[in-house]
């Protein structure tokens, strides 16, 4: 089995415009996925995220340590959120991105995570 973080990507000014039945059954599509992905074994944990007008960048350069509002790169989607699944390979984690329903409106990208040896 290996860990693998699926961000979800979408953009974010299709929920300004939501009304309040379509954020209902985008949040229940979202349960569902969840609930499916528990009753496997396969969620580890999964949040969603605020907005990207409440993001902080943060970079540090020497000394010196800078928080600036952000990001704002010209993208189309933005980050909404995160999965952290246990797979037994990448192919299982495609097909369960493929059920998250930012997959049908956005991007969702699968990244395997680093597993480091333990500390001795």
């Amino acid at each position: 089995m290996a860990k693998f973080v699926l961000t979800l990507w979408e953009d974010q000014s299709n929920w300004a415009q939501a009304g309040p039945e379509d954020i209902a059954k985008s949040s229940q599509a979202y349960q569902d996925v969840t609930d499916e992905l528990r009753s496997k074994g396969a969620f580890l944990a999964g949040e969603g995220v605020q907005p990207v007008a409440t993001a902080r960048s943060v970079r540090v350069r020497g000394d010196e340590i800078s928080a600036t509002d952000g990001p704002f790169a010209e993208t189309k989607e933005q980050l909404s959120g995160f999965y952290l699944l246990e797979c037994k390979d990448q192919d299982e984690a495609i097909q369960w991105a493929a059920k998250i329903p930012a997959a049908s409106t956005g991007v969702v990208d699968i990244r395997p995570v680093i597993e480091y040896p333990p500390e001795a």
